[in-house]
């Protein structure tokens, strides 16, 4: 009896011993060249250090957003553009709460969207919250007949990235605030899905109400070679204002509406979004308890829309505030995305150290990674934002570097 129990526990050994072999050969570590554009902190905060220019600020927050660190993005906008703090008085709160009620953005989106052939939704550049809010939208878009989805932040003209609709994933070249993971991967599920993704910046070195203008005539372009399509515009702030603009007399979402007779769905969702600092937060964000994207509706259904002056949009987007998870905000672990623990403590490299993590068969020297984040010490923990898949991880200090193999089942 005795030997049977030594036989059966032996035996247990032996598959652990194999199944840990397995894994571990799973895990073979490559020592690699490696170079990147991606900052690391020190990088960011020495050259804003030496900046004098007026705008260090938003430069060093779209650093930051680019390689994927929201909170830093946020903190840097908010010296970018410094807030004060406001707030509603208890009874403005309670006539507001009385008026509005909050639904789901996603849905009251969706649904408008399909009594529209164009829909123009905006973004902070600093902000990669709002590309991953797009994303969400995509598959419904497309399930009601969107096919085209147009980038401001594609590069145009001469340098367009001509492969891109047929390479399936976006590469350092197909645009500058595209290097952001996030924007990568909302142009990797649209290209997934269908969608045939055009660029429309002005291909001249042109501002204001020039600029306006460009845009939309590069837009109406592909309403005349596709009368019927539908069209979804993702731009940057101001771009999807309607009505009169304050300086450039009309925004590329007037223009556009102006030239093709087509009125758009325009979405707001800079405004009402967190601030690095909540308590620089919008009042009308702090009044209502919002847990996910939102929009605010009167008794009689219709949307809060965005107001300046004499120019709007259609629908605010009220987002809620980031809660975190290992320093990575937990929004990133939606949408299809799971938290993946990335064991770093037996490499041997010298920190802190930047985590890529890129599809498998995408080109690393060349292909916008999946997620990235960067850690200061072998001990602090290692979390991505992955869908199902393979990945090849790279994880480099600048120097050295390695990579290895991720599958997330």
């Amino acid at each position: 009896m005795y030997s049977k129990i030594l036989m059966r526990l032996f035996f247990i050994l032996v598959m652990f011993i194999s199944i840990w072999s397995c894994t571990e050969a799973s895990k073979t570590i490559k020592t690699i060249d490696f170079s990147s554009d991606y900052k690391f902190n020190s990088q960011i905060q020495q050259k804003v250090e030496r900046d004098t220019v007026p705008w260090k600020y938003q430069i060093s927050a779209a650093d930051y957003a680019t390689k994927g660190d929201y909170k830093n993005a946020l903190l840097q906008w908010d010296l970018a553009m410094p807030q004060r703090e406001r707030n509603y008085t208890a009874s403005q709160i309670d006539s507001l709460q009385k008026l509005y009620s909050v639904a789901n953005a996603h849905e009251f989106i969706i649904a408008e969207a399909a009594k529209h052939q164009i829909v123009i939704i905006n973004e902070a550049h600093h902000n990669s919250m709002h590309r991953m809010f797009t994303k969400s939208l995509l598959k419904d878009l497309y399930d009601a007949g969107y096919r085209y989805l147009a980038l401001e932040a594609l590069a145009n003209g001469n340098d367009t990235d001509t492969d891109l609709n047929t390479r399936n994933y976006p590469v350092q070249e197909t645009g500058y605030y595209t290097k952001d993971p996030q924007f990568g991967n909302m142009i990797r599920t649209a290209l997934v899905l269908g969608f045939t993704l055009v660029p429309y910046e002005s291909t001249e070195n042109v501002n204001g109400k020039e600029r306006e203008i460009a845009q939309a005539k590069n837009l109406q372009k592909i309403i005349e070679k596709d009368p019927n399509g539908k069209l979804l515009i993702h731009c940057g702030f101001d771009h999807v204002l309607e009505g009169t603009h304050r300086s450039w007399e009309k925004a590329m979402a007037a223009q556009l509406k102006a030239y093709t007779g087509i009125d758009p769905l325009t979405i707001h969702q800079v405004l009402y979004s967190e601030k690095g600092n909540l308590k620089y937060n919008h009042p009308l964000l702090k009044t209502f308890d919002i847990k996910k994207p939102s929009v605010l509706l009167d008794n009689d259904k219709k949307p809060f829309q965005y107001t300046r002056r004499k120019a709007w949009t259609d629908i605010a987007v009220f987002h809620p505030n980031t809660s975190y998870t290992n320093n990575r905000p937990n929004w990133l672990f939606t949408n299809k995305n799971q938290k993946v623990n990335i064991d770093l403590k037996t490499l041997e490299i010298d920190f802190p150290v930047m985590i890529l993590a890129y599809k498998k068969g995408e080109e690393i020297k060349t292909a916008i990674p999946v997620d990235i984040t960067e850690i200061d010490t072998k001990t602090t923990d290692c979390v991505l934002g992955l869908e199902k898949g393979t990945y090849e991880i790279v994880v480099t200090n600048g120097k050295q570097s390695v990579k290895f193999d991720e599958v997330v089942e």
